[in-house]
């Protein structure tokens, strides 16, 4: 929504005693706002403080998942409540880099831990989803992050290639194993991700 001269200068006109109370009310509305926010003015936490404990959370999830599911089908959507809330720490900190090597931790974690029986290809479709995605933002960062991301997309290559069944369903979907190098994700992987789903893939 754009916001007239006319509506700018209307709220202009309120006394900061009114500001407030609408603030507040909005703030009340919206917990993710509120959240950044809190975490934008007063938080004595970092960012990188919120990472770390992403990833412990991370960590702790995914296994306790694996104990409490022994199949694929109740499995997942535990995954997706995790990567819920990578994406709210993201809306929080706008911890770009965090977006991307936070992703590639639950990869990893989520293959270490893999349920014991169910067909597990939903569930490769939704990592490999989540992967092509960390490979899109890799290449929006600033290329000094490449190497620290280096190791994470290495432990992700490395348990892919422990599984034959993810191995075949990657490549299947024209996943390239070169790509685990930021370095050599294509500049233009926007273009190529779009032509890969164009041909009814990862999904």
């Amino acid at each position: 929504m754009e916001y007239s001269k006319e509506f700018k200068e209307a709220l202009s006109e309120f006394t900061a005693k009114e500001k407030d109370k609408l603030i507040l009310r909005l703030l009340r509305k919206d917990r993710i706002l509120s959240h950044r926010l809190y975490f934008e003015l007063i938080d004595v936490e970092t960012v990188d403080d919120k990472r770390n404990q992403m990833e412990s959370l991370i960590q702790s999830e995914v296994l306790e998942a694996a104990k409490k599911y022994g199949r694929t089908k109740y499995f997942l959507p535990k995954i997706r409540k995790v990567s819920a809330q990578i994406t709210e720490h993201v809306k929080i900190t706008t911890d770009k880099f965090g977006e991307v090597s936070l992703s590639l931790l639950l990869i990893a974690e989520v293959l270490k831990n893999l349920p014991k029986s169910g067909n597990h290809y939903k569930l490769f479709i939704y990592l490999l989803n989540k992967l092509f995605r960390a490979f899109l933002l890799t290449k929006k960062l600033d290329a000094d992050y490449f190497l620290e991301l280096k190791a994470d997309y290495e432990a992700v290559n490395a348990l892919i290639l422990l599984n034959k069944n993810l191995k075949e369903i990657a490549l299947d979907n024209k996943l390239s194993f070169a790509w685990f190098d930021p370095e050599n994700i294509p500049d233009n992987f926007d273009v190529v991700l779009k032509e890969i789903k164009a041909q009814g893939l990862l999904r």
